[in-house]
């Protein structure tokens, strides 16, 4: 039912006109469900019973009858909208129909006015504020969520005449309420003590007070501009209009106090238009009024001055709009005058008028209006200042990357990550700059989240779209931050004027055209990711997943244009399905749904772990995997690949769980081949992590793995379960050996045409064969033919880099050896391989850095390096990658700063990892020298060097012989000292190493030189 607008009549029914009258009747919007934050308030009054006992029930009812209407008045004055009477209770909701910014503080405010009315009712009250998410546009309420229980709750909690708020309304209004904290709450159904402040008094304007006081930086240009227009007025003696236009904190009140600060002589007043209140047309005038002092003026001018301060006066808008014109020019004869309107956007039509009257017919005076607006101004007033030549407009863009770098810094000392990853979420914007900076530093962690005054700052701002623009935007935020014309139109498929959708919410700042990725499509970028994550997260659930699956959908229409279809088509099922869960949904077609899109995310966690992109791997595959029911072989399958994942990417705790997970659920599936391949992958990084593993436990496991790959016919099993075994003779310095699994591994990989696993172990035998006997030619060679088989990003790619690098530096080519170095450690990086990164490329690194610019240089590789290996509890890595750093730190003095680590080390490394046994030798060798025991160091590198003869490396032999040789120089044991240089250079010819055998030559001729004769240079 409706009141017809022509006769006041009640209609009811669905008329088009009215049956009474003939008058065209309003079409009755369609309730629109939508998720939003608001406020919700409860008054209650307390003492009710007694009342009840006390008064006649006529005078009762009359009684709460007049407490109902003055404090229905007192909320919907403040913007808000009751929700019901519930016995003498009141349920308000500020946010409803339309969310504003200040919501919260208006809620307070409300709340402050019925407190102090309900003693002019002779009644006592109590109430409770709650901020919160909830959903809105059902029939049944106008918000449901836990945010309405914890408004009741509060108010319960209240005593008479108290008002009591939740922590998340604090957050959104602590410049503007002075509180009280309690004691946290225990309340009925709230598993947790509920966070309650008690309500004082409501001032300003603002919840949240903005800084001011920042360096200002990237408006060098607006700001001139600004100041030209200033000058422009001083000069000509007229009136100018400049209007800052721009986004909520983009920054347009902080460079309009950095102009006004920098004004000499000017007379300053300023006004603010306010959203909402009584008398609010001419607030901002009445304001600047105040903040001038009484002048001269004509009579005419005096009443319409005196019309807008005392009631009795009656002006036309026409007379009021001349006598504050003629106002400001009185005062600007004086000295010139900066008249600043904030927030022009909220200003009422005639307001608008009235400085548009100002700007055109003010003569003869120096006055500067400087209004301050966001883009919505010219919504309403497209033509605003059009056609003016003495007015400018300047749009505040969002800063760039290091000028928002540049405030972060002014802010706080935020770590390098920290203040990048708030860069990337503000994008720009100082506003959001400030208040996540804000949170960081009040919470005390490094999570970059989104502040609640942003949150309720962007869907204020949503709220004031028409229904078909904002139902635009939605749907473009189902594709993402970019979105194509073609998906928003197959997902608004009634949408008859989308063209002209976009283009309205392009001039309003929301969306900007960009780059297609689709053939013959148009696309958009959200302004900024947040207004595209306001946008999406208005919507139910239940229309996200309808929308998320209908996108998919149409995506699969476009499958040619994208790369990663299978990732983005998994993610958009992955969301339908979930959401679809979230709501209790569990039918056949949802259980279809889930598996659909596991397959997808599968498909892609597959290639991502082909190519070595471990990071997106271990995502994808968590993700596939918690779609599947716990019990489901297609589950069991991923599990040892998404194992696998995490010991690259260093999470050994999960990978522990992972496989063994597989391995139980493999056994019980009957799926040999996932046992198998569970088996081989904690087998290997279970030797690395645990002391007590041997090479010979695992041999043993990898043999039972082999025979199980046999059995299920699992070509692309047995080529991994021996690239794996031919690492085991690799780390015994057994390289011979090494070679001949790695080849039969390969072997493998082909027949079951898998080229990523081809490269496995073609690149392990690569690597046995640079550490081994195979002369560096024959190496270089293997190289140049693995180059050709790899796709330049892939993980093999980090193996070939490094060791071509390892190449490079035994033939004395430091350059070129520092430029595959540093490529093996971006890419490794860049595809998440933590223990790459950690182990060979970091020592490859560390001896580049030692060579060219000494110990410290390579203390700063190794160091980090040898940290990061022992936080990961890496022990079989570690071992080889502490000599290193005690190499840096002996040279350095500082040997003892890791001796006991060293000695801790010793302990942990298995009899068969000759680069372990040697390298502790070589490092305790060198805290002993260091300590000045060179008897003991001989002795333990003489140790080293009987370990380092058992084995094929000859590179390791000649790096002990090397060590020995210093020690023997200590002593002055120079003959003996040349004999170790002489063993470690034939090693060196052997192999090939000309770059070291140089060195060692170096060397000898310096040590064939006697001691006193000054050498030839």
């Amino acid at each position: 039912m409706g009141q017809c607008p022509g006769c006041a009549k009640d209609v009811a029914g669905d008329f088009a006109f009215c049956p009474y009258c003939g008058a065209a009747q309003a079409a009755t919007p369609a309730r629109r469900e939508l998720r939003k934050v608001v406020t919700v308030l409860f008054c209650d009054i307390t003492g009710s019973t007694e009342l009840g006992e006390r008064l006649d029930p006529e005078a009762l009812r009359l009684l709460l009858a007049r407490y109902f209407e003055r404090m229905k008045t007192i909320v919907e004055r403040h913007g808000g909208s009751v929700e019901k009477f519930i016995g003498d209770a009141v349920m308000a909701v500020f946010g409803v129909p339309t969310v504003h910014e200040d919501d919260a503080l208006r809620a307070l405010r409300a709340g402050v006015e019925m407190r102090d009315a309900l003693p002019d009712l002779g009644i006592d009250g109590r109430i409770g504020v709650m901020t919160g998410e909830v959903v809105t546009g059902t029939e049944e309420r106008l918000a449901t969520g836990d945010a309405v229980n914890v408004a009741a709750r509060l108010e319960q909690a209240a005593q008479p005449g108290e008002i009591l708020i939740g922590h998340e309304t604090l957050q959104l209004t602590r410049d503007a309420a002075d509180v009280e904290a309690m004691p946290p709450l225990t309340v009925k159904g709230k598993s947790e003590p509920l966070a309650a402040y008690r309500l004082l008094a409501v001032h300003g304007d603002e919840g949240l007070s903005r800084r001011l006081d920042t360096p200002l930086v990237g408006r060098a240009t607006e700001l001139r501009r600004l100041r030209d227009a200033y000058d422009q007025a001083a000069a000509d003696e007229a009136c100018q209009l400049f209007t800052i236009l721009g986004s909520a904190g983009v920054g347009k009140s902080r460079l309009a106090a950095e102009f006004l600060t920098s004004l000499d002589g000017a007379r300053i007043c300023r006004g603010r238009c306010l959203p909402y209140g009584d008398g609010i047309t001419y607030w901002p005038v009445v304001e600047v009024i105040k903040q001038l002092p009484e002048v001269d003026l004509e009579p005419s001018v005096r009443q319409g001055i005196r019309s807008l301060i005392d009631e009795g006066v009656v002006s036309s808008s026409e007379q009021i709009a001349r006598s504050f014109r003629k106002l400001l020019e009185a005062h600007a004869e004086r000295r010139p005058l900066v008249c600043v309107f904030d927030d022009v956007h909220w200003g009422e039509e005639t307001f608008l008028d009235l400085v548009e009257s100002v700007a055109d017919l003010s003569r003869g005076a120096p006055i500067l209006l400087l209004c301050i607006a966001r883009p919505e101004l010219l919504d309403r007033r497209p033509a605003w200042a059009g056609g003016k030549v003495n007015s400018t407009s300047v749009l505040l863009e969002s800063l760039g990357p290091a000028e928002a770098d540049a405030m972060i810094s002014s802010l706080a000392v935020l770590d390098e990550g920290l203040r990048a990853r708030i860069c990337d979420a503000a994008e720009g914007n100082p506003l959001f700059v400030e208040q996540m900076v804000a949170l960081v530093k009040e919470s005390g962690t490094a999570n970059v989240t989104v502040p609640p005054t942003i949150h309720a700052l962007l869907t204020a701002r949503l709220e004031q779209l028409e229904d078909p623009e904002r139902s635009v935007l939605e749907r473009g935020a189902v594709e993402g931050r970019i979105f194509h014309t073609g998906a928003v139109q197959a997902l608004a498929p009634d949408e008859v004027q989308l063209v002209t959708r976009l283009t309205s919410l392009v001039r309003k700042e929301l969306v900007r055209p960009d780059k297609p990725l689709f053939v013959g499509e148009d696309a958009f970028r959200f302004r900024h990711l947040l207004i595209r994550d306001a946008a999406y997260e208005a919507m139910p659930k239940s229309t996200r997943a309808d929308l998320h699956q209908r996108f998919a959908d149409w995506l699969r229409g476009h499958d040619g244009d994208l790369v990663e279809l299978a990732e983005v088509l998994g993610y958009h099922l992955e969301q339908a399905y979930r959401y679809r869960t979230e709501l209790g949904a569990s039918d056949d077609a949802n259980t279809v749904l889930g598996r659909e899109a596991s397959a997808l995310l599968a498909e892609a966690g597959h290639r991502a772990s082909d190519r070595g992109d471990m990071s997106a791997a271990v995502n994808l595959l968590e993700r596939s995997a918690a779609l599947l029911p716990t019990n489901d072989p297609d589950r069991a399958r991923l599990l040892p690949i998404l194992g696998d994942a995490l010991v690259e990417r260093g999470q050994w705790e999960s990978a522990a769980a992972v496989l063994a997970e597989g391995m139980e659920l493999g056994r019980a599936q009957g799926l040999p081949s996932v046992v198998a391949d569970a088996t081989v992958a904690r087998a290997m990084f279970e030797l690395h992590t645990q002391a007590e593993r041997t090479h010979a436990h695992v041999e043993s496991e990898l043999e039972k793995a082999v025979r199980l790959f046999e059995e299920a016919g699992d070509e692309r099993g047995l080529a991994r379960a021996m690239t794996e075994a031919g690492r085991l003779p690799y780390w015994r310095g057994e390289t011979a050996i090494a070679v001949e699994r790695f080849d039969i591994a390969a072997s493998h990989a082909r027949a079951a045409r898998d080229r990523v696993q081809e490269l496995a172990a073609v690149g392990g035998l690569l690597a046995a064969m640079v550490d081994g006997a195979t002369p560096m030619a024959a190496a270089f060679e293997r190289a140049e033919e693995m180059a050709k088989l790899t796709t330049g990003a892939s993980r093999p790619d980090v193996t070939l880099l490094r060791c071509r690098g390892e190449i490079e530096l035994a033939l004395g080519h430091d350059a070129a050896a520092t430029d595959f170095a540093e490529a093996a450690r971006q890419l490794a990086e860049d595809l998440g391989l933590k223990l790459a990164v950690h182990t060979g490329i970091a020592r490859l690194r560390g001896r580049l850095a030692f060579g060219a610019d000494g110990a410290r240089a390579a203390e700063q590789v190794f160091g980090p390096a040898c940290e990061a290996l022992a936080q990961m509890g890496d022990v079989g890595h570690l071992v080889s990658s502490l000599p290193y750093l005690a190499d840096a730190l002996y040279e350095l003095g500082r040997i003892d700063e890791i001796a006991v680590q060293i000695d801790e080390a010793a302990e942990a490394v298995i009899d068969e990892d000759m680069d372990g046994q040697v390298g502790m030798r070589r490092a305790r060798a060198k805290v002993h020298a260091g300590r000045g025991d060179l008897d003991q160091a001989e002795r333990i590198a003489r140790e080293a060097l009987a370990y380092a003869e058992r084995t094929d490396f000859l590179a390791l032999q000649c790096l002990v012989l090397e060590d020995l040789a210093d020690l023997l120089l200590l002593s002055d044991r120079r003959t003996e000292a040349a004999t170790a240089l002489g063993s470690a250079l034939v090693l060196y010819e052997r192999k090939g190493s000309s770059g070291f055998a140089q060195q060692t030559r170096a060397r000898l001729a310096a040590l064939s030189t006697p001691p006193d004769v000054p050498q030839v240079r």
